[in-house]
């Protein structure tokens, strides 16, 4: 869906970075939870998504997934799956794509991820 008046203007990838995008309605709509209750953790998230989102630098925050959430298909294509912590309960899951460098962002909130429990 293009922006419209009064939502909020998405800074553009760097020379070198990965764009993000969202995979999901769902995870569009957690993202802009996890911004209005932890700003500042989500411009880090977001920093790490767009500048090294398969290097953490701090492995109990940003992991790839284990066992079956491990991968993901994303627009047919069978991707690796991250998480990054956000706050204690808040994570990003995401989906690095090397080829078109693109980090999909498949679900994101401000509470723990059922899938997980």
């Amino acid at each position: 869906m293009p922006a419209k008046r009064g939502d909020r203007v998405a800074p553009p990838a760097g020379p070198d970075g990965w764009e993000p995008r969202f995979a999901t309605s769902e995870a569009a709509k957690g993202w802009e939870e996890l911004c209005r209750g932890a700003a500042p953790n989500t411009w880090a998230a977001w920093l790490v998504l767009t500048e090294r989102p398969t290097t953490p630098q701090n492995p109990a925050r940003q992991h790839r997934l284990r066992g079956a959430l491990g991968t993901r298909s994303v627009g047919g294509r069978d991707l690796e799956q991250w998480q990054y912590e956000v706050t204690a309960g808040g994570r990003i899951w995401y989906c690095p794509d090397p080829e078109r460098r693109i980090v999909w962002v498949v679900a994101a909130g401000p509470g723990h991820p059922k899938a997980t429990e």
